[in-house]
């Protein structure tokens, strides 16, 4: 693939001043090409487009796009004012013929990237930068290339940045934070996930061949990612993919963050294959600071083998192309347990010390893709493709868990794709229809009862406040789920060219889906302890615990939860090219959802009767018990959650106009300006939502006990507020609870918002560009403010009807449930967030005569939160008006990104990249003993390491290849090494939420420690 030109023409034969012109007309346009297609207009989910005009003696009656690789061929016909327009090309190489009266000029090879909409210009008017006769190259005129970009922020990831730059886990979104705005996190538990700016990761979608991979009951945006080490898809199947951090097009669904779009790799006319084995262990690391401190312990063990091939051709050449890979993976890494509260494993008694130190947690994972491509006819083309992921092992996450608490994790995805094109003299018609099954079960290895110790600490001096939270867990685990989703999409996506400088789109989709939710995480009971408690004189306390929770049945209910949902989108869309420098993006969509299990969902009339205060609740056992009346006074209305069957419809307003601008500031459009807005509406995890379902078939039963002389937790006494009985620690002891209880004794009560609302962001974005040779610079501004976030609150009430007590500890009202129940927990909308971001971006393209390249990015980020990070349930405060906006706990203020590569001699690349970012932010609830009015939530910015920065991590790659040339002229082999944090800084992230001070104690880190990564590969 060539992406610079080499032009032979008769040209070169001619005089001085004749090869000085073409010389010249080639270095403007070869640059100008290069630049004008490495900065994509995005018209397009997948897949490009390329427009233009042409001028020659006679007119063009044809022009013809062929792909170099499949043999693809395209043609279209010229306008009487000399414009084309391909408005749908698979991304890779072409060749341009141009029909002339004179015969068939060829351009030579260019590359079309994902998501691109190219414009190219021809000019033959000029007799000093015209060429030969017939079957001769072309020199383009380089003013005549640009691109009609809108109002996106975002950049471009291609194969080669892929295959060189420097990873541990061969996840192909590592690179997309090079994108403004776009973190790519690694936690210690080594899973990732993918964030934009300050809204979390089930905001984000990725479209792989077109087809969204959202998740529509998990959290982390794509299928499978909830809490995992794998991969959404095998590395190897990846060519390219375009990062957008705000202001898409209308094509784009169900994202209200981050929007990735990649194209899966093809089979050619020729045979090509590869296979490869990446190997690290303890051996090749540096010591973790747990392994330091507080003594010297042996490292941990620790490997990472992954390995895989793939290989393509042609069946048919050029009508029939193959290809098929697989990917595994087999990992032994280690974890760490320490204290919460920042608190020294010192504070607890010798038999709980052992709980804490080093463990190593188990990971496999398969990952199978194959596709076929068939072109019959040069307007047809039809693919075909399947995924298969299947992930197992053992699941457990530094922290305050104890390694005997780890779960057994299953990931199991099926997606499949076909795909039929069709292409008109003006116009392109795309249809799809996709398949999903994927499956996300943990199980707890061990079964029995949970302990957990909670404490009340002081802050450190000066302060007067205190910080209350869990310190250990240890027993059981609870982590044992089965969700997923299952079903077909049917979309068709039509592209009209048919009007002078205008692309007209529109698009519909429709999908039925099946989710379907099974939580049991309360099978193995969970006890929590004050260990300030001490009746009896002890120094802490792990015999009377205030609370206990376990699941149990509620009249044979059955824990599984389905709801067929009923998707349905559209959009329309022009880029309109207004003049030779102003190309405007004006599109609009609409989406809808129907989700049964919420929309129909009726409570019980006895139950909500009862909690409205309106009359007795009789159990099915004929006892009564009297009205709730807390609620009667209290600041919201319960009849705003109470379902009937009929209150609730499916949202309608999801209207999302998307606007965008380039102008461009000189005739030569190497400088432009560009803006845009959009609105863009995500969707409710059914997650959230399906917690009102299961709590009314498989319950979460809470009890708190009443103890004497315990000041922090207190309960008024009633059918869930009761005295502790050490038989509760046995199964038969707490049937017997159950039993001589009325039925449903100790169940959470979950109410819904009849108005429930979709997440939405609206986007602005401003900037210019401007492009050098090879060089490309931008700099931009865009803001993203969200709203209507799901968040749960507490809905007990004190008896007067008040959240906070008028004396004392402002304690939320847990001790006040409706008896017999547990709490009522609401779920509304409320959760916001905006985003200020300001950018500087400098890419720098790789070519065959330029063999280096950089791309870095300076982002710098202030955003604010009404909820930290990543919190759903908001038990702190009445209502989500009362939580003030705070610094965001999830975004770093200073954030820059670069990477790099460059080919020197004896077949060797060299490649980095670095990343550098502030310190984050931390949120804590503090309150001052005795004032009620005191509890609020404040933000500290951590300390760092010791120094300004508070994140920094550079890695290094250097590849050898040995050509073999044995098979065919591409055969080698690949010897590399990837070295992982090369100046093993430590990135500490164990923070006093308060002062920001890092706990001595807290040796966790983000990323690992300086860490060898061996490889090699054989392609052909």
């Amino acid at each position: 693939m060539k992406s610079h030109r080499q032009i032979q023409s008769n040209a070169a034969r001619r005089s001085h001043v004749r090869m000085l012109a073409a010389a010249l007309a080639y270095s403007s346009a070869g640059a100008a090409l290069a630049l004008g297609m490495a900065a994509p207009a995005h018209a397009q989910v997948a897949g490009a487009s390329l427009r233009g005009n042409v001028k020659a003696e006679g007119g063009v009656s044809q022009v013809t796009a062929i792909n170099t690789e499949t043999g693809l061929t395209r043609s279209v016909t010229v306008t009487e004012n000399g414009s084309y327009n391909f408005a749908s090309l698979p991304a890779g190489t072409y060749r341009l013929e141009l029909t002339t009266p004179n015969g068939v000029r060829r351009t030579d090879n260019f590359s079309l990237n994902v998501a691109q909409n190219a414009v190219l210009d021809f000019d033959f008017s000029e007799p000093e930068i015209a060429t030969g006769q017939g079957d001769d190259a072309i020199i383009v005129t380089g003013s005549r290339i640009r691109s009609m970009e809108g109002g996106e922020v975002g950049t471009n990831i291609s194969q080669r940045l892929i295959e060189v730059l420097p990873q541990n886990n061969r996840n192909f979104l590592a690179f997309a934070d090079l994108a403004p705005g776009v973190q790519f996190i690694t936690n210690g538990s080594d899973q990732s996930r993918l964030q934009g700016g300050a809204q979390g990761s089930n905001a984000v979608n990725i479209f792989i061949d077109g087809v969204g991979q959202k998740d529509y009951v998990l959290k982390n945006g794509i299928t499978g990612q909830d809490s995992t080490q794998g991969n959404p898809f095998p590395q190897l199947a990846i060519g390219e993919y375009r990062v957008i951090s705000s202001n898409y097009k209308a094509e784009y669904d169900q994202v209200s963050s981050v929007a990735i779009t990649a194209i899966t790799k093809s089979g050619t006319n020729e045979f090509h294959g590869e296979g490869f084995i990446d190997f690290t262990n303890q051996d090749l690391r540096d010591r973790r600071p747990s392994e330091n401190f507080p003594r010297y312990i042996p490292k941990v063990r620790t490997r990472d083998i992954q390995f895989g091939g793939a290989i393509g051709g042609p069946i048919i050449k050029d009508v029939l192309h193959f290809f098929a890979t697989y990917e595994g993976k087999r990992r032994t890494n280690p974890r760490d347990v320490t204290p919460g509260l920042e608190l020294p494993v010192s504070y607890f008694p010798s038999e709980y010390q052992q709980y804490f130190g080093s463990a190593s947690e188990t990971f496999n994972e398969n990952l199978y893709f194959g596709k076929l491509n068939f072109t019959p006819t040069s307007k047809d083309l039809f693919e075909f493709s399947v995924k298969y992921r299947d992930e197992s092992g053992e699941q457990f996450n530094s922290g305050i868990a104890a390694y005997e608490t780890r779960t057994i994790a299953k990931v199991e995805e099926w997606r499949g794709l076909a795909r039929w094109e069709h292409t008109g003299d003006t116009w392109v018609n795309d249809f799809k229809v996709a398949y999903e099954d994927v499956t996300w079960g943990p199980r707890p290895l061990n079964f029995g009862n949970v302990s957990i110790f909670n404490a009340t600490v002081p802050n450190p001096p000066p302060a007067t406040t205190s910080r209350r939270g869990d310190i250990l867990r240890i027993g059981a685990g609870s982590n044992f789920q089965d969700k997923g989703q299952k079903g077909w999409q049917v979309s068709d996506d039509f592209t009209w060219t048919g009007m002078e400088n205008h692309t007209f789109k529109v698009g519909v989709k429709a999908k039925w889906i099946k989710l379907n939710t099974n939580t049991q995480n309360g099978v193995n009971p969970v006890f929590t302890y004050n260990v300030n408690y001490n009746p009896n004189g002890g120094t802490f306390n792990d015999d009377i615990p205030y609370r206990m929770v376990f699941s149990a049945p509620v009249a044979g209910g059955d824990p599984n939860i389905t709801s067929n949902n009923f998707q349905f989108g559209i959009y329309a869309q022009d880029d309109w090219e207004v003049n030779d420098r102003l190309t405007l993006n004006l599109g609009v969509r609409w989406d809808y959802e129907r989700t049964p299990a919420f929309l129909n969902y009726v409570h019980d009339p006895a139950i909500a009767e009862f909690v409205a205060g309106r009359a007795p609740y009789t159990a099915p056992n004929g006892t009564v018990t009297p009205a709730y009346q807390n609620l009667v006074n209290a600041d919201y209305d319960i009849d705003d959650y109470i379902s009937t069957g009929s209150e609730r419809k499916a949202f309608k307003g999801a209207w999302q106009p998307r606007l965008g601008f380039t102008y461009a500031l000189d005739e030569e459009k190497r400088f432009a300006i560009f803006g845009g807005y959009g609105r863009s509406y995500d969707r409710t995890q059914f997650d959230f939502i399906q917690q009102e379902l299961s709590q009314g078939l498989f319950a979460t039963r809470t009890f708190n006990f009443n103890n004497p002389g315990d000041t922090t937790n207190v309960c008024a006494p009633s059918a869930t507020c009761i005295a502790w009985d050490p038989a509760y620690l046995t199964p038969e002891g707490r049937a017997a609870l159950i039993a001589g209880l009325p039925v449903g004794a100790g169940r959470e009560l979950r109410f819904i918002n009849n108005k429930l609302k979709t997440p939405y962001s609206d986007q602005f974005s401003i900037g210019a560009r401007g492009r050098f040779d090879l060089l490309d610079l931008e700099v931009g501004y865009s803001y993203v403010i969200s709203k209507d976030g799901f968040a749960y609150l507490l809905g007990n009430r004190r008896a007067n009807g008040t959240f906070f007590p008028a004396t004392g500890n402002p304690d939320s009202p847990f001790g006040f449930a409706p008896s017999p129940f547990g709490s009522i927990i609401i779920g509304t909308n409320g959760i916001e967030t905006k985003a200020n971001t300001a950018y500087f971006k400098l890419t720098k393209r790789y070519t065959e005569f330029s063999p280096w390249s950089l791309d870095a990015t300076y982002t710098f980020t202030d955003a604010k939160e009404n909820r930290q990070f990543g919190e759903t349930f908001s038990l702190d405060f009445p209502s989500m008006d009362d939580y003030n906006f705070i610094t965001s706990t999830g975004v770093r203020k200073h954030r820059f990104v670069m990477a790099g590569s460059v080919d020197i001699p004896y077949g060797i690349t060299l490649s980095g990249k670095f990343q550098m970012a502030s310190p984050k932010y931390l949120a804590s609830f503090v309150f001052t003993p005795g004032d009620p009015l005191s509890r609020e939530v404040i933000s500290t910015r951590t300390k760092g390491n010791g120094d300004l920065w508070g994140y920094r991590q550079m890695d290094l790659s250097i590849t050898k290849n040995i050509p073999l040339k044995f098979i065919n002229d591409d055969t080698r082999i690949r010897l590399r090494v990837d070295i992982i944090n090369l100046f093993n800084d430590r990135n500490f992230s164990g923070f006093n939420a308060v002062t920001g001070l890092r706990n001595p104690n807290d040796y966790a880190i983000d990323g690992p420690p300086r860490t060898i990564k061996l490889s090699a590969g054989f392609s052909f």
